[in-house]
């Protein structure tokens, strides 16, 4: 069966998107467009990989890939792609992916054990919609449990109940917290402007202006 996206006809527009983005935000990085890796059917069969390398690979891995699913999601937003295409492109480095869906399968029969012994849920932290299914099917053949998907947009995550156990009530997301990358802007006259020796609304420092 012919994959819907493959390297002759979609490759050269990732390929023009990625070069363009890496270029721009300065990054160490190279990459090579593969037929889809089929070494995990059972959870992920893409029509193509993105394989990164370079000096600034540990940089796209950190904390979870976080970084590197970034660069998949836009792309797939760049091509237009359907959400339930998704799946069909992957981007990885390092063997991320496989190593991945060996430790999501793992903590998943880590919690069935936890489940089964206390008799309560099991809620896992929030991640993407790939690694929800992951979880899913690593539980599908399971006959005391059950897992389900809770929450929504970056909260949702999966929880796993004891067989009959009525579902829990969708937790509300978490307060607001500013951005680590800086505070939102305060509006004028705020105790922030004069701790910092500011004029409400004007510039630190600076007097009065003098009339043109």
């Amino acid at each position: 069966m012919k994959p819907k996206y493959s390297i002759h006809e979609t490759g050269p527009r990732i390929e023009q998107f990625l070069r363009q983005v890496i270029d721009n935000a300065g990054f160490a990085l190279d990459f090579t467009l593969e037929a889809g890796d089929q070494s995990n059917p059972e959870f992920e069969t893409p029509d193509l990989v993105v394989k990164f390398t370079g000096e600034d690979v540990d940089l796209i891995l950190s904390n979870r890939a976080e970084l590197l699913l970034a660069l998949e999601h836009v792309s797939q937003e760049a091509l237009r792609m359907h959400s339930d295409d998704h799946s069909r492109i992957a981007f990885d480095a390092n063997d991320y992916r496989a190593l991945r869906i060996e430790e999501l399968r793992m903590t998943a029969n880590v919690a069935a054990g936890k489940v089964k012994s206390s008799g309560q849920p099991f809620r896992f932290a929030p991640m993407n919609s790939r690694e929800r299914r992951i979880l899913h099917i690593a539980l599908r053949n399971e006959t005391e449990l059950r897992s389900e998907s809770s929450g929504s947009g970056p909260y949702r995550g999966v929880i796993v109940y004891p067989i009959g156990m009525p579902s829990l009530p969708e937790a509300p997301p978490p307060p607001f917290r500013p951005s680590r990358f800086g505070r939102p802007p305060e509006p004028p006259g705020s105790d922030r402007d004069r701790d910092r020796g500011r004029r409400p609304g004007g510039d630190r420092g600076r007097g009065p202006r003098r009339p043109r």
